[in-house]
């Protein structure tokens, strides 16, 4: 077990509530005993609370409930629910910690509750986006005509890391280039719901999503029927009912589909796993497969095994040596000349990355106005584009007052808190934009909502983000959820959990009243 784990955790807290016994928190319940001392982010969006001592009215079943429990009890619970994990074994890896690579995913027992009338009007406007998404992936592999009409700067797309000029004149199965999406949300001061980003290569996370709800429903059994929580269990039967509808042509009514995973070192490798397992799949290598006449198979004791669809969590530079990087040991040689040929569906397509890219992110509203002739449902948090002239002048003054962003990484990794900043680290960081500012956009703080989260020193507000999955096959369908990542750290406005994040679950209620 990694140091700083859950369990050492555990025992602090048991600590702290053995010392809170004579403390006020610690007194016989009140009504909500719990929230008692609970004081609110002054300048935040809170997820649960309308005001001091008031929630929300839809969440006010899930406040009166939670709010009866003492601190003792809280304690005992959030002690079964860490317990549960680590028997479980639900960890994931962070690239740059020496210490060691497994860590067990820091799990929050406050859920953030989302009101069920709200999420539909999200589903709405996710779903919207993915449209946009999809069609502006297949407008720029083949008639390019948000290029030429001017919407989107040309040099931007084609000088993109995500564009790949192999699936120029190419259509995937079914025209579907993003088959699972994962898109940051962030809510303002005024509760509105912005997006972060887009994320459509291969975006992780869902797993928790699944074992958090699995661990609250065995900590809190009674309150999901109180307020109704929407189920997020579905979500492995719908991602393999999606890859399955755009499986190529011949592959019969149950086609092969397999998860390819970069093997135990991905920082993602227990997701991988996880899915494999409650899809029905085989969690595959790429040492596993091989192409033969443009086919993919699957080498099994019984012998060669067609492959239909691969799910797969490789990069597009490492998923065929004979393509990409020539290096590259955990693809399969010669795959694009069969999905080239139409003999097996990749999700997410080669190539996806163009439209996460986080210069590309900025133009999806006017993709929605350009393709869809709608209104935008969602907005996106306001971007400066530093391979623009003026944008890059604003951003460089401005530079201590900016969340900077590279636009190909992730993981909160390449990234300027401008405010949070030395002046030394900001003029260091403004001269990497200046020497490549097609790689950087910047965007003003947006002060993220806070939750009620357990912390050494009892409930307080934490920031928090949300990212829902978007599933597209034939269709598109949205997990009623989410992932809802928690910054721990007092103040901080970085969630991601290679930063030390934690999670949420997140509770669509369709009745809290």
């Amino acid at each position: 077990m990694a140091p700083g784990s859950t369990l050492q955790t555990v025992t602090q807290a048991q600590s702290q509530s053995q010392g809170q016994a004579q403390s006020p928190l610690g007194a016989p319940a009140t009504r909500h005993a719990l929230f008692e001392d609970y004081a609110l982010h002054p300048k935040a969006w809170d997820e649960l609370f309308a005001g001091a001592g008031r929630s929300h009215d839809y969440c006010r079943v899930l406040f009166d409930r939670l709010g009866q429990l003492n601190v003792g009890e809280f304690i005992d619970k959030r002690t079964s629910a860490d317990l549960a994990f680590i028997n479980n074994g639900i960890t994931f890896s962070v690239y740059s910690d020496r210490r060691g690579t497994e860590k067990i995913f820091p799990f929050d027992l406050i859920p953030r509750p989302v009101h069920g009338a709200e999420w539909d009007d999200l589903e709405a406007g996710l779903v919207q986006r993915i449209r946009a998404l999809n069609i502006f992936l297949d407008d720029v592999y083949h008639d390019a005509r948000i290029l030429k009409e001017g919407i989107i700067p040309e040099d931007l797309v084609l000088q993109s890391k995500g564009f790949r000029p192999e699936m120029v004149g190419f259509s995937p199965p079914g025209k579907q280039y993003l088959h699972v999406v994962g898109t940051d949300l962030i809510r303002d001061r005024d509760g509105r719901f912005l997006v972060l980003e887009d994320n459509g290569r291969s975006p992780s996370g869902v797993s928790y999503v699944l074992e958090n709800r699995v661990v609250m429903k065995k900590v809190f059994p009674q309150l999901f029927q109180q307020c109704r929580v929407r189920r997020v269990e579905d979500y492995p039967r719908r991602l393999r009912e999606a890859l399955s509808s755009v499986a190529p042509e011949g592959a019969g009514d149950t086609p092969t589909i397999v998860l390819l995973s970069p093997g135990p070192y991905n920082s993602a490798y227990f997701e991988h796993c996880f899915l494999a397992r409650h899809m029905g799949v085989e969690l595959v290598f790429g040492q596993d497969l091989f192409v033969h006449d443009d086919r993919v198979y699957l080498h099994t004791t019984r012998g060669p095994q067609r492959v239909d669809v691969i799910y797969r969590r490789i990069d597009d530079a490492f998923l065929d040596p004979k393509a990409f990087r020539p290096d590259s040991m955990l693809g399969v040689p010669n795959l694009m000349r069969a999905y080239r040929a139409g003999n097996v569906t990749l999700a997410n397509a080669v190539g996806t990355g163009v439209a996460d890219d986080k210069a590309i992110y900025p133009f999806v509203e006017d993709m929605i106005r350009f393709y869809l002739s709608e209104e935008p449902v969602l907005k996106n948090v306001p971007t400066y584009i530093c391979a623009r002239p003026d944008d890059l002048k604003y951003t460089l003054e401005h530079i201590a007052e900016l969340v900077v962003k590279a636009v190909n990484e992730s993981g909160g990794y390449g990234m300027l808190m401008g405010p949070w900043s030395t002046s030394a680290q900001c003029a260091e960081f403004a001269e990497k934009v200046k020497e490549n500012p097609r790689n950087y956009v910047a965007q003003p703080v947006v002060t993220l909502s806070t939750s009620p989260t357990w912390t050494d020193e009892g409930l307080a507000p934490r920031h928090v983000d949300l990212r829902p999955y978007i599933v597209s096959g034939t269709s598109t369908w949205v997990l009623p959820g989410g992932l809802t990542r928690t910054a721990l750290v007092k103040g901080s406005l970085v969630v991601n959990s290679s930063q030390g994040g934690g999670s949420k679950d997140t509770w669509v209620m369709e009745n809290g009243r």
